[in-house]
């Protein structure tokens, strides 16, 4: 393959406004000779912009499967009286996006080795147009199905590949932050769908469900025009040996040209270029499936923080929150999804503070405050439905749809604070080069199951044990997940991704589920300072 860094333009790089022999150069006379000064501060900041907006664009794919979660909890009333569908289809129909998307997961790692990241994010948003454009057009179930297994698809090619692009184009200092956007625009993307789905609510039932689900093409046309604004990911550049367009997007991404430097000899000898490497040797699903010791660790954190993030129930409160409120004694149609409202938008406000904090607190601290406070939640909540049937009488109604109304928005709070956005995080930084793309979509296929199983069985499994019940079962589950946090999970604020191998290869920090004392603190008011341990 040709190196890009020989363009065929009249010698002229594509990234030409970037490229060091073209850049204006700050030089200082001292007694050692000319140096490089670094970049201006309004240079610094332009760069810092342009990956906040490079992460935003890639962020856009989430938006697609937030606002596909929130517009189904509605739109599916409406199905249900236009087309007939039974409590069985619409499991099916609800449940099974999050299945086929493990497909666009697992293939999505391969191809957006073989295609690039920014190119794989375009395909899938092409793949989701196709299906969400058969959805609100269906005629009959078994159409809308086929609409709904392709949307699905390119949903699972989105939110794998995403992740990956943004964790490999952040600084260290701000990857948290930055990896969180994908989060930040599922919370978005359901609040939009549950507002599409109050204001469309008043229109005939045989056409405002294809309205709700039609608006939802709109993100992936912006996604189309964002592939031409934002740069491929350098990381992928080095593993196709193009090093003069790797270092170009660094010097754009990059604080100074020293970082920027810096951050090309960290990724050149991740990737394999400066000296041959044993693990290339090796299969890359070879190597996941038959782990080393460094490898298993990442596996139990990247794919253990996806698998619980599904099975603590966060699909099923979000797609069957109608149920759940009517379950607590709300009746409307209107007043259902005037309450939904209520819990995207808090699901929304939380996720900006776990933006705030992530990279200032870390991850561990947020993950133990968010998995207890969902463990409570769902057990109040549960409680909450409880009185409702079997306390009638000895309480106001109104005071046990208030109590579980306040549970499900504390509910999705807690886990917007904490498990939400984290674990977009680590699945993206603890894997390696060399296995991130297919170790995240790896992450990906045990998230979408999880969430498919869950909402694929809601409805049956409350009809055999109660809704109540059901919740019950969930804050279990919540429970063991601050165990595996303690056990499982690293800390990872402030490390490269490639000290992030380093300390897996090594298995000295990831033991014991270790915290530092001063990111506590961020957690804890208080008008006087820790005194130190020991």
């Amino acid at each position: 393959m040709a190196d890009a860094g020989t363009p065929a333009n009249g010698g002229r790089n594509k990234y030409a406004v970037l490229d060091r022999s073209e850049e204006p150069e700050q030089l200082d006379a001292g007694a050692g000779g000319r140096r490089r000064l670094p970049a201006p501060e309004s240079e610094r900041r332009r760069r810092e912009r342009f990956v906040y907006a490079c992460a935003v664009f890639a962020s856009l794919n989430a938006i697609l499967l937030g606002y596909d979660v929130g517009v189904m909890s509605g739109a599916i009333i409406y199905m249900q009286k236009d087309l007939h569908i039974t409590e069985f289809q619409q499991e099916i129909l609800v449940g099974c996006l999050s299945v086929v998307s493990l497909l666009g997961s697992l293939s999505g790692g391969r191809t957006s080795d073989a295609i690039g990241r920014k190119w794989t994010m375009g395909l899938g948003a092409i793949v989701f147009q196709f299906g969400a454009a058969i959805m609100t057009f269906a005629p009959s179930f078994t159409v809308l199905m086929i609409g709904r297994l392709l949307a699905g698809v390119g949903i699972g090619f989105g939110a794998m590949v995403s992740g990956v692009y943004i964790a490999e184009i952040s600084p260290a200092g701000a990857r948290g932050t930055l990896t969180s956007l994908p989060e930040i625009c599922i919370n978005l993307g359901i609040l939009l769908g549950y507002v599409s789905n109050y204001a469309f609510s008043g229109l005939s039932e045989h056409i405002n469900w294809r309205i709700m689900l039609g608006v939802g093409i709109l993100p992936s046309v912006f996604i189309g025009f964002a592939l031409f604004v934002i740069p491929e990911s350098p990381r992928w550049l080095m593993m196709e040996k193009r090093v003069s367009e790797a270092r170009a997007v660094l010097l754009q991404i990059s604080e100074s040209e020293a970082e920027a430097e810096e951050r090309l000899a960290e990724i050149e000898e991740a990737a394999g270029l400066m000296k041959s490497m044993k693990s290339e040797e090796k299969e890359v699903w070879k190597e996941l499936l038959n782990p080393s010791p460094a490898v298993r660790r990442m596996l139990y954190a990247g794919c253990g923080i996806q698998l619980f993030q599904q099975i603590t129930g966060i699909d099923a409160t979000v797609y069957y929150s109608p149920t759940i409120f009517k379950d607590a004694g709300i009746k409307s149609d209107q007043e259902l999804l005037a309450a939904t409202v209520a819990v995207g938008f808090t699901k929304t406000v939380f996720i900006l503070v776990a933006i705030f904090l992530i990279d200032k607190v870390g991850r561990k601290p947020l993950l133990y405050v968010s998995t207890i406070g969902m463990t409570i939640c769902l057990f109040l909540l549960g409680v909450a439905l409880t009185l409702q049937k079997h306390a009638v009488g000895l309480m106001s109604p109104r005071i046990g749809i208030d109590l579980a109304i306040f549970a499900v928005c504390g509910n999705v709070a807690f886990f917007s604070i904490g498990m939400g956005p984290i674990c977009w995080v680590l699945s993206s930084e603890v894997f390696p080069l060399r296995l991130r793309a297919q170790g995240s979509a790896l992450g990906q296929v045990g998230g979408r199951v999880s969430s498919g199983l869950v909402s694929m069985s809601f409805l049956s499994m409350a009809r055999a044990i109660s809704v109540a019940g059901m919740f019950f079962v969930f804050a279990a589950i919540s429970t063991i997940s601050v165990v595996f946090v303690y056990v499982c999970v690293p800390e990872t604020k402030g490390k490269t991704l490639e000290q992030i191998e380093m300390m897996f290869e090594s298995g000295d920090e990831w033991r014991g589920g270790e915290i530092e004392l001063e990111d506590t603190q961020h957690l804890i008011p208080s008008n006087k300072k820790s005194e130190p341990l020991g």
